[in-house]
């Protein structure tokens, strides 16, 4: 069973919606346009290129999509697109709306036979403010394990948690599931997420540090930083963090027996935390990385010290 294919395109949502096979599609920032089909989401994400290109998830055989509450689907060819989308000022606060949500995704994913989640997303409104175990990042956390209860008792899907800057208090989160088990990816360079110690928080982060797909066809990467260990490195130094960022991709890529480097049918995505500095991540890439499609976006990584975080895929 074929990897959902993931592509940025520059397209009019109604175009990319039409097309046969079409999972997913995803728009970014303020600007893009919006659409009733729960195959749409428009993320909270300002692109730093305008205009910004659509991201498109597509499949082997027909769609089907619907809603379930809160929760927005579709599904076809053993693959399911799943998201919720929560006002936290309409739920109370971060751990509270997180654990709603995730309780929601929970129950939904109970009625499904794609069950088996490999990759998850979450983007959280100003991730940072707080301090200690107040951060938001922290509450997240905290909700999530609360939601989720043992749903991952068997093993952590692979996984991003940025902070966006929209002007509402919007919790969005979507995932990508199959009816087939991947494979989980730990980085030998770093500490498992889930075996942090205590000065991260009540509620270690969950998620593995990539997943290697049912057909083992492609590689899910989760956000990844310049962290060695569990420690942050290069504080305040950008061009540092964005190589050892690239050094813990090559060791993912390396340690799921992927080809090394990525090519153009590779999508990453950059989420920078200050707009000054991406013209410089944007060169680096350009530089490290030529033709790989980047996605180049406005959000704050999980801890305050780390400025750049990148995700994506490695097809094989």
């Amino acid at each position: 069973m074929r990897c959902p294919r993931v592509t940025y395109r520059m397209a009019a949502p109604k175009t990319a919606l039409a097309e046969p096979g079409t999972l997913a599609v995803f728009g970014f920032g303020a600007g893009s346009p919006d659409s009733d089909d729960p195959r749409w989401l428009g993320v909270a994400l300002e692109c730093f290129d305008a205009p910004a290109p659509l991201e498109l998830w597509q499949v082997d055989g027909e769609v089907s999509c619907g809603r379930h509450g809160d929760v927005r689907w579709s599904a076809g060819g053993g693959w399911l697109f799943a998201a919720i989308e929560l006002n936290e000022s309409a739920v109370g606060d971060t751990q509270s709306a997180t654990h709603q949500a995730y309780t929601q995704l929970r129950q939904f994913m109970s009625t499904r036979d794609e069950r088996c989640v490999l990759r998850i997303w979450n983007y959280i409104s100003d991730i940072n403010h707080g301090d200690g175990d107040a951060e938001r990042y922290k509450q997240f956390c905290d909700g999530r394990a609360a939601g989720l209860g043992d749903f991952f008792a068997a093993g952590f899907p692979a996984a991003t948690a940025i902070g966006h800057h929209h002007h509402q208090p919007l919790l969005q989160i979507y995932l990508l599931a199959s009816v087939d088990e991947g494979l989980a990816i730990e980085n030998p360079r770093q500490v498992s997420a889930w075996r942090y110690p205590r000065q991260y928080g009540r509620t270690s982060p969950g998620f593995a540090r990539a997943m290697l797909m049912p057909a083992r066809d492609a590689l899910a990467i989760s956000g990844t930083a310049a962290v060695v260990g569990h420690a942050s490195a290069h504080e305040g130094d950008l061009e540092a963090q964005l190589n050892e960022t690239l050094t813990n991709l090559e060791a993912l890529l390396a340690t799921a027996d992927m080809p090394a480097g990525f090519d153009t049918h590779s999508p990453l995505k950059a989420y920078v935390r200050h707009p000054v500095d991406a013209p410089r991540v944007r060169d680096v890439l350009q530089q490290r990385l030529p033709g790989v499609p980047v996605l180049l976006v406005h959000g704050d990584v999980c801890r305050r010290e780390l400025l750049v975080e990148i995700d994506g895929w490695r097809f094989a």
